[in-house]
């Protein structure tokens, strides 16, 4: 028999459950040579079959796994069907009988004698006339009853490379019980590159028992269908990200600054950004609409808490609405407090309402405790009918959030790394119009879009806020029809989210899905448009690095996404 040149397949590719597996396992493998088959697949050894002592011998685990043949224990006592293997001396018994000279180590393989293996497993070996070439049959191993049973397909075995893969699971459990877990080794959506594939599946059950690999190839060929670009254009979900190393030298949009309204103030506290004693952050006073965001760590080492509390300076009483809160505490995890908060503030449009009493002061938010080093992230809407004097403060456990206590607290200096201090408008509204793909969108950079101005009202200090963080962008882009957009970080890490309404879709989108995304060259898709107008709701997550690019493209093909809700306003 003759046998190709060595293999690209790996054994450990190879050993899995092949779908309509039949009863036997057969390897035919040629002494000194690492191609070998098994029932009629390819594969390649790592370690050959050798001649040693006169006696062919088989790499005993990497055989007996492509026999689908289970070993029980661990070194220094092996068992495989009849066989004990000592692995120390070494030396093997066949129903209790000693073996002599049938096992031996080369390297870190262990070697085992073919006719022993074969005797072991209840299965044949034979030999070609020059004993080269051995063919070793052996009955598959009946696994564990108890095993749930990975499986999957795929809806063909040959695709053009680009071309979509559509798999379909079907694992199951032989009682019944839950799937919990799934492990897929070598799936991809679309494989770009000619070439065999082998896709993996091993599940877990709710008793913790997991399945054998289940394994399908698949072979890719022929002129492309897509690029991973216009893949991803076409097929990939919001929040997913993709390769496209042309990012930053698309052309920049010039937006569009409008006035779209009253504006309302924003009070910013991150400085002094970790507090080492219970004290005032900052203070300011509000009427009518009002946005907050307080990004503190608890660096005092007690439990403490933060507070945004409201003092009614009227003589009349004041009703106080919280129209709309985004609350992240208490965490370590620096990147998840700017996203959660933005998450729960996207989906938070129920309206609370307190009312002041003249002189009254009352927690406009109170944070969970905060263990040392854990931190908080709130952003909170506000409307209130008069004059309300606003106050930060981290109050170690013990003390009560009054006013008497407040007027005792001192006035924190700032840090002189982080910002605080009120912003006149906490809505930065922007309209662009989409003529050229692709393009992007530069939010943060302090250039092409600036620094909103304010003032530490504690110091009279100006004040400079870098990356606009807290500070909501409504995007209006137009001659959106058939497009996509994604966001690029430009900064390093970026973890946040956005509010896309597109038509009667209205839909939260958590960029990325999964973990950070941080190279300009890895976007993450945000959405791909239906209607002509889109609008995107932005606030830049803290936690996270500015700058970020919107990058639009034409899509390729339009997708929809989302469900229908209502759109709220925001101040």
């Amino acid at each position: 028999m003759r046998f190709l040149p060595a293999l690209a397949l790996s054994t450990l590719m190879f050993a899995a459950s092949h779908a309509a597996a039949v009863g036997s396992a057969q390897l035919v493998a040629v002494v000194d040579q690492n191609a070998a088959y098994v029932n009629g697949d390819a594969v390649r050894l790592s370690a050959p079959p050798r001649i040693i002592g006169g006696r062919t011998m088989l790499p005993l685990r990497e055989v007996a796994q492509l026999l689908d043949q289970d070993i029980i224990g661990a070194p220094p006592q092996l068992q495989l069907g009849r066989l004990i293997i000592d692995t120390r001396k070494p030396a093997v018994a066949l129903n209790g009988a000693p073996q002599p000279a049938s096992v031996a180590n080369v390297g870190n393989v262990l070697y085992i004698s073919a006719k022993l293996l074969a005797d072991g497993v209840q299965g044949n070996v034979s030999f070609s006339d020059d004993g080269r070439t051995l063919t070793l049959t052996a009955l598959r191993g009946g696994g564990n009853p108890l095993a749930p049973q990975a499986r999957f397909s795929t809806d063909k075995t040959v695709y053009a490379p680009g071309e979509r893969v559509v798999y379909t699971e079907y694992a199951f459990d032989p009682d019944g019980a839950d799937i919990v877990s799934r492990k897929w080794l070598g799936r991809q959506d679309a494989f770009f590159a000619p070439g065999t594939y082998t896709v993996t599946l091993q599940v877990t059950n709710a008793r913790g028992l997991s399945s054998d690999a289940f394994s399908r190839t698949i072979r890719v060929e022929g002129p492309p269908m897509d690029t991973p670009l216009t893949y991803a254009l076409k097929y990939a979900q919001p929040g997913d990200t993709f390769s496209d190393p042309n990012v930053l030298r698309y052309p920049a949009l010039a937006p569009q600054s409008v006035t779209a309204g009253p504006t309302a103030p924003l009070l910013f506290s991150d400085s002094p950004e970790a507090p080492t004693q219970s004290g005032v952050l900052y203070q300011d006073s509000i009427t009518g609409r009002a946005r907050t965001l307080a990004y503190h760590i608890n660096g005092l080492r007690r439990p403490a808490r933060l507070y945004v509390l409201a003092r009614n300076t009227e003589s009349r009483p004041v009703e106080l609405r919280s129209e709309r809160l985004g609350e992240t505490a208490p965490t370590r995890i620096e990147g998840l407090l700017g996203q959660v908060t933005l998450l729960e503030y996207f989906a938070n449009s129920g309206t609370t309402q307190i009312v002041l009493q003249p002189g009254e002061t009352a927690a406009a938010y109170a944070s969970p405790t905060l263990n040392p080093g854990s931190g908080v992230n709130v952003m909170q809407d506000l409307n209130v009918s008069g004059r309300v004097e606003l106050t930060f403060v981290m109050l170690e456990d013990g003390l009560a959030p009054t006013q008497q206590v407040v007027q005792q607290l001192p006035y924190l200096a700032p840090d002189g790394r982080h910002q605080r201090g009120t912003f006149p408008d906490a809505v930065r509204t922007l309209r662009v119009n989409l003529t050229q793909f692709p393009a992007r969108l530069v939010i943060g950079d302090g250039n092409i879009d600036p620094a909103t101005l304010g003032t530490d009202v504690l110091t009279g200090t100006p004040q400079r806020l870098v990356g606009n963080y807290g500070v909501l962008y409504d995007l209006e882009v137009t001659g959106a029809a058939g497009t996509a957009v994604a966001l690029s970080p430009r900064g390093g890490l970026y973890r946040g989210a956005m509010q896309i309404t597109d038509g009667p879709l209205q839909q939260v989108i958590k960029l990325p899905r999964a973990g950070i995304i941080s190279n300009p060259d890895q976007p993450a898709l945000l959405w791909r448009t239906q209607s002509d107008r889109m609008d995107i709701d932005f606030v830049p997550a803290s936690g996270s690095n500015l700058p970020i690019s919107l990058v639009f493209y034409r899509s390729g093909a339009a997708g929809t996404f989302g469900s229908t809700l209502k759109k709220t306003y925001n101040p």
